[in-house]
């Protein structure tokens, strides 16, 4: 009994510790991420209920129903044919996008448009896309990934939801990311507000609850030339700012800089409970995602009221093999997301896969696969990519002070 009441009182200590604001994202975010949310899973219960959630306050706040209908939801199918939705059954499942916005004010620019986005589905109940073993059935709440960009862009919809931009502010929190940006990409080819040569930016914020070191990464900062000079300015020393790349990138940002416009994702990096069970509200950096919120909220209000037009800075899409195709062969390994320099660590490896019958083990660092040297998860990806089930490669390792060379005969993907 007293050790019950002193977990209450110290967790009233911390809830009292935090800001309105961060106690307002809090509170959001132990909603999105709850179990009772089913993981946020497409064609869940869950998914449906955060939707409705995410609806409600853009209405509360302000917003305009940007949706069907006059309504907030953008509602679409899942493609049968999209790559991670072969061999399941999800093809055809009714899902929304949740839309709002806020009606440019001035007669010049408010045709043109300022989106902010964030995803709001996760894994569900794992399978697919889970870097935690044998963990299907177990729901994976996505607390960062990518409930905390959820929960920012509720924070700016009650922030802008009355404000009078000069050009037309949209939020979006799209659906069927973690199946390949498919929210997005529809709503790119059925653009609500007009024409998608009508956004002059969009904003996407994914994983933005866990910063290290003040470290604040923006990406697709080279998609407009007056990108660079523009978050300086805004940063002053507030963040250590890691503003630099192309557009293209596993998010929802791609879809839009695929269409030619100028984008920037905001990213507070991986850390160890990416997809795996374990990302849960409770690892949540309040105060950074408040920190965070407020200088998405100024760099979207500024980029709303700049008078000028960008300058788009085209990049070609990475290359992809044509010898694996899709997501390439399957080799079973569980990466460790927090990094690791000179290749990739593993956490340890799937049950009777092609890593374990190879002998690999939890703590190697992957630093070749085949021909192919591998730096980072990206190399690691296209040396998959570019072999097909059944063929025979060298995976080269670390292990401790030694280099092993194993033999491993790659799989098809689960």
């Amino acid at each position: 009994m007293i050790v019950t009441s002193l977990l209450l009182c110290a967790a009233l200590l911390q809830q009292d510790s935090l800001a309105p604001v961060e106690r307002r994202e809090r509170a959001d975010l132990q909603y999105l991420a709850a179990d009772a949310r089913d993981g946020r899973g497409v064609g869940t219960k869950g998914l449906q209920d955060a939707g409705a959630f995410i609806a409600a306050a853009f209405k509360r706040a302000g917003l305009r129903p940007g949706g069907d209908s006059g309504t907030y939801f953008q509602r679409f199918a899942i493609p049968a044919d999209a790559p991670a939705v072969l061999h399941t059954t999800l093809g055809g499942t009714p899902v929304r996008n949740v839309v709002g916005y806020v009606p440019g004010s001035s007669p010049v620019l408010a045709g043109e448009v300022v989106v902010i986005g964030a995803h709001y589905d996760h894994l569900g109940l794992g399978g697919f896309g889970s870097l935690d073993p044998d963990s299907t059935g177990r729901v994976h709440n996505g607390a960062d990934d990518n409930g905390s960009g959820t929960t920012a862009l509720l924070e700016l919809a009650r922030r802008l939801g009355n404000s009078k931009p000069a050009r037309t502010i949209v939020l979006v929190a799209f659906t069927g990311e973690e199946l390949g940006d498919l929210g997005s990409d529809y709503y790119v080819k059925h653009s609500p507000h007009g024409p998608i040569d009508s956004v002059y930016v969009m904003l996407n914020m994914d994983m933005v609850g866990r910063m290290k070191n003040d470290r604040l990464i923006v990406l697709g900062a080279a998609t407009a030339t007056e990108f660079a000079a523009l978050l300086d300015s805004l940063n002053g020393s507030q963040f250590d700012l890691r503003a630099s790349g192309d557009g293209w990138g596993p998010s929802d940002h791609a879809s839009f800089y695929g269409a030619h416009r100028p984008v920037l994702h905001f990213f507070t990096d991986l850390h160890e409970d990416y997809h795996r069970t374990t990302d849960d509200w409770q690892k949540i950096d309040f105060p950074d995602l408040a920190r965070v919120t407020t200088f998405v909220q100024r760099v979207a209000w500024t980029l709303a009221n700049r008078p000028g037009a960008l300058t788009f800075v085209n990049a070609p899409p990475p290359a992809v093999s044509t010898t694996g195709g899709g997501y390439g062969a399957y080799l079973g390994t569980i990466p460790d997301m927090s990094g690791s320099p000179g290749g990739v660590r593993i956490t340890g490896v799937r049950a009777a896969s092609p890593a374990e019958k190879a002998g690999l083990a939890g703590g190697d660092v992957i630093t070749a696969i085949g021909d192919k040297v591998v730096a980072n998860l990206y190399d690691m990806t296209d040396a998959l990519r570019a072999h097909q089930a059944g063929d025979s490669v060298v995976i080269v390792i670390k292990r401790g002070e030694q280099t092993l060379r194993l033999n491993a005969v790659l799989g098809k993907r689960p």
